[in-house]
């Protein structure tokens, strides 16, 4: 069996769609490499390209599109929702099939070395990729985002892994890595608070919020483990939401982040009122989720199809946007193209 390996590139448009498809085309122009999913948000102004393949391949597309992103996209002049520190904001390489992190890990290097080299832009390693774990989060690296990267690329500490030593005005900074599956899911809030998503976030991510006491500062964690999140409002949608990246499924899978998020929302007086996957999820999370609900319904041997459907109908998962299981549930894509060749 040949391995196989998935790219998830983000990048800081989502408003231009000819930027958007300008830059998938250098994905679809590559040999032995498919592209599963393009997801742009508005208000975050940041599309979400997701593709798959053999690792060399998936090298060459993630180059070209990163390449393409380069010439057409311009940070000075980039605002957006969405923390980001530069047109390729991140690009994550993650295991599939036949193939280990610690083999990914190889691919990932290679691209974040010809991505400094060839294209002139400071690349930063993260997660399994950066082996000094201090540096190791994506939400460390992008802290100051591009606007204070100009300064903080000149301290020792964030000398970049690969290329110039330099901020790159127009295409800013990107950071590349293997990583595990991670699920990037919002929860929408009936309500326009900012300060009140921002609360929740607080509450349910890992790391938690700082509290200060007569001792000083005190890290308080929060209630979900492998679960990162802020609040934002987006406009397009007229509510407040709380973003997450869910890094770790086995910790927190889908469902609890979603009923954690609820119950938290319940406590400051409002509640979730459904919610949003950004990019692709695997199969196991969605049956995984619909059991949980079947049998909080006390529903029994429900076949396949009704659990992804109760799980879509519970957590709201068709509130802003239609959700259609074929175009966002990796294996069904996956499935699909292997039958493909097969024909």
């Amino acid at each position: 069996m040949k391995p196989i390996i998935e790219c998830v590139p983000n990048f800081s448009e989502g408003l231009n769609a000819d930027v958007i498809t300008q830059i998938a085309a250098g994905i679809n122009q590559t040999a032995g490499v498919n592209l599963l999913n393009i997801d742009a948000g508005h208000d975050a102004n940041r599309t979400v390209i997701t593709f798959a393949g053999e690792p060399d391949a998936v090298v060459e597309a993630a180059f070209n599109c990163i390449r393409k992103a380069t010439e057409l996209i311009d940070m000075r002049t980039q605002k957006g929702e969405h923390p980001r520190m530069g047109a390729t904001d991140v690009c994550p390489l993650v295991p599939v099939s036949n193939i280990t992190l610690a083999q990914v890990d190889v691919y990932a290097k290679l691209l974040a070395a010809r991505v400094g080299a060839e294209l002139k832009i400071p690349v930063y390693l993260y997660e399994y990729s950066q082996a000094d774990k201090a540096r190791s989060n994506l939400s460390v690296i992008r802290s100051g985002e591009y606007e204070g990267f100009f300064e903080k690329i000149k301290q020792p500490a964030w000398q970049p892994d690969f290329g110039p030593a330099e901020m790159n005005a127009k295409a800013g900074a990107t950071v590349i890595g293997a990583r595990n599956f991670l699920i990037a899911y919002n929860v929408n809030l009936n309500t326009k608070s900012v300060n009140l998503a921002a609360e929740i976030a607080a509450d349910v991510r890992e790391s938690g919020r700082l509290r200060i006491n007569e001792e000083g500062k005190k890290r308080v964690p929060g209630l979900l483990k492998g679960v990162k999140a802020i609040g934002w409002y987006m406009e397009e949608y007229k509510c407040a939401q709380v973003s997450t990246n869910i890094t770790d499924i086995t910790l927190s899978p889908i469902h609890q982040v979603f009923e954690t998020v609820a119950e938290r929302a319940k406590a400051y007086g409002t509640e979730a009122t459904g919610s949003e996957l950004i990019g692709l999820i695997p199969l196991s999370a969605m049956k995984e989720a619909g059991q949980y609900f079947a049998k909080k319904q006390q529903m029994d041997n429900l076949p396949e199809e009704q659990l992804i459907q109760l799980a879509i109908n519970t957590m709201g998962l068709n509130a802003v946007k239609q959700f259609y299981p074929q175009k966002r549930i990796l294996d069904y894509l996956l499935n699909n193209l292997n039958e493909g060749a097969k024909a």
